[in-house]
């Protein structure tokens, strides 16, 4: 019998690219190894095949097309809030993109994600694919309508039958204000800080504003009593450094300089504003201690805007701070802060004019004299629980000198405390608050010893914020100085300033006693209802009484009674819509230095805001 011939055998590569089904290459040679002990390496079949590796995972993004991106969308990614590195428009780059789109044109599909044109300017000299930009824009839209206590022009009036020193109460302000940020930053942020950043960010604020008297909008009486205005405003522009890191886990050392946000506690009792200056800081221990040191060169403010004059000569006032954080200490979930804050203001020989031709340095109070000084403010503040109890807590100890108090003409030594407290309990989707705050007041103008506690730049979230009357307005002191108020906008304590914007610090002034309570209520993801009621004194009545030339003035100011609500309607914060509505019930101190045209005795402002972001 003929053995039949073997079959001709089958090349597995019968199409180049392909295999013939079930052929199986021969393995590789073995991985003989001479070192005892070592392990060998695994056979390719023990790779899993569906995975491949790819350079970084913005390119399995783009070449997936798993998300179509829309600029005006910024919920979902997007290149413009910083969800994914932009192009740096190399050459290299550009040679890709613009053969992605030639290959696809020449395939008649649509080109391919990632091979659009790259518009990133090419003198920024960017590499690497860690480079990310970030566009913010906000509106924030408010109508308040308000009555306080509004004194009646020295030379003339708006009605010729106006002949006593306080006239109607009512007046109404509306402002519109637009913020447009952008930054450039580079580093993998989302596990660690960014290794450089640039950052601008511009305010333009159109505000109008009508009361019924003249000479309080503008010193000219024969300028109407109302008043349009606008300005723009650069509140922010920093350049940040990575310097280095100081654990596997991220501490690092940084340094900004540049107009830049500070805030010196947790509540922005004493300076909380943007600000031209330098500051390092970082952490260390797994982010559980933080510091920083800061010095920070005084930006004049537009007058009825409060936004930054970056074309005005800085003030000559100078702010040097250091503070550190530690996290649970002084007991587990309680965040220390200590502070060391020194305010140098040498504008004593300066006389500045705002923008409504009233003078703000120095202040018409007393002799009417310049002032510098020197302050040095020694803080601890807490923030964090006790248990199921929520503590905020700050104490502030101001000691220094004043060249010229405005009483005596002499040097005087300052030495003023403040300290406030909020305990707050959660319970299901409710927050009850108990808030207290004590600055203390001068007791005696003439002794060389000013005790009336003041900040620097105060913008402080406490007993009711910006909701809460006594906070949100500003009383003018009139019959006691010309231009001053008794509080400032955004602030708590009665410092007697012609403004907090552009005046200067005053240690001659009442203090301030605070009780109050309040409840926060979210009722559903997209509403929350707040209230809150305080009770107000003059701490110490004495420089008051020196002004007014009154021999006795009670310390009462009232009840400042406040409710809100703020409705999210897509449960995130790109639209805020905010209603509050304020009374002061005035007590029998405010009643002693102030009345109004019809006598009435309670005041109230109504706040209507509206923020969009984007």
């Amino acid at each position: 019998m003929v053995e039949p011939p073997a079959p001709t055998p089958v090349e597995p590569d019968i199409i180049e690219g392909r295999t013939r089904p079930g052929y199986v290459a021969p393995l590789p040679d073995a991985v003989t190894q001479d070192n005892p002990g070592a392990v060998r390496a695994p056979p390719p079949q023990a790779f899993p095949v569906d995975q491949v590796p790819i350079p970084d995972r913005w390119r399995l993004i783009q070449n997936l097309g798993l998300v179509i991106e829309d600029p005006l969308d910024p919920y979902n990614q997007n290149t413009y809030k910083g969800d994914r590195p932009i192009c740096t428009n190399s050459d290299e780059d550009r040679e890709r993109r613009a053969r992605a789109r030639e290959e696809a044109e020449a395939a008649g599909v649509e080109a391919p994600y990632g091979s659009a044109r790259c518009f990133t300017p090419r003198f920024l000299g960017l590499e690497g694919n860690d480079w990310f930009f970030i566009v913010n824009a906000i509106s924030d839209t408010v109508l308040e309508p308000r009555t306080f206590p509004i004194p009646v022009g020295v030379q003339t009036t708006e009605d010729p039958d106006r002949l006593d020193v306080f006239g109607n109460d009512y007046s109404a302000v509306f402002s519109q204000t637009f913020i447009a940020g952008f930054a450039l930053l580079k580093g993998s942020t989302a596990y660690k800080p960014p290794d450089v950043e640039y950052r601008v960010t511009l305010a333009f604020n159109v505000n109008h504003v009508d009361v019924p008297e003249r000479r309080v909008l503008h010193v000219e009486p024969t300028k109407p009593s109302h008043r349009t205005d606008h300005f723009l405003g650069v509140q922010e522009a920093f350049f940040d450094y990575h310097i280095r890191n100081t654990s596997k886990r991220y501490d690092f050392d940084s340094f900004r300089i540049g107009i830049q946000p500070m805030q010196a506690d947790f509540r922005g009792f004493l300076f909380n504003d943007n600000q031209l200056g330098f500051r390092l800081f970082g952490t260390r221990d797994n982010n559980r201690f933080q510091y920083n040191l800061g010095a920070f060169w005084r930006l004049e403010k537009d007058t009825n805007s409060g936004l930054n004059a970056v074309l005005q000569r800085p003030r000559d006032d100078f702010v040097f701070l250091a503070n550190v954080y530690r996290q649970d200490f002084l007991i587990p979930a309680l965040t220390s802060q200590f502070t060391v804050v020194y305010n140098r203001n040498r504008e004593g020989d300066e006389v500045q004019i705002d923008d409504n031709g009233f003078p703000v340095r120095p202040a018409l109070l007393g002799t009417l004299r310049g002032r510098d000084y020197d302050v040095v403010y020694l803080g601890y503040n807490a923030d964090g629980r006790i248990g199921r109890i929520n503590l905020t807590a700050s104490a502030y100890w101001a000691l220094g000198e004043d060249r010229n108090s405005f009483f005596t003409d002499r040097e005087a030594d300052i030495n003023a405390q403040f300290g406030a407290i909020e305990l707050s309990y959660d319970r299901d989707w409710a927050r009850f608050r108990l808030s207290g705050a004590w600055a203390s007041g001068d007791g005696d103008p003439f002794d060389d010893t000013e005790s009336g506690f003041d900040a620097i730049f105060e913008n402080p979230v406490f007993a009711g914020a910006d909701t809460s009357y006594w906070i949100r307005q500003t009383i003018p002191f009139a019959g006691g100085g010309r231009a001053i108020s008794v509080n400032g906008r955004n602030g708590i304590l009665n410092s007697l300033r012609s403004s907090k914007e552009q005046g200067q610090s005053n240690f001659n002034n009442p203090g301030l006693i605070l009780a109050g309570v309040g409840a926060d209520f979210d009722l559903t993801p997209e509403l929350r209802v707040s209230a809150n009621a305080n009770h107000l004194w003059f701490e110490d009545t004495a420089t008051l009484e020196t002004l007014r030339v009154e021999g006795s003035i009670p310390q009462e100011i009232g009840y400042d009674l406040s409710a809100s609500a703020i409705w999210r309607p897509l449960a995130t914060q790109n639209i805020v819509a905010r209603l509050s509505g304020a009374a002061l019930v005035s007590g029998d101190g405010f009643r002693d230095l102030f009345d109004n045209l019809d006598g009435n005795t309670t005041y109230y402002s109504v706040l209507a805001n509206v923020t969009v972001s984007y």
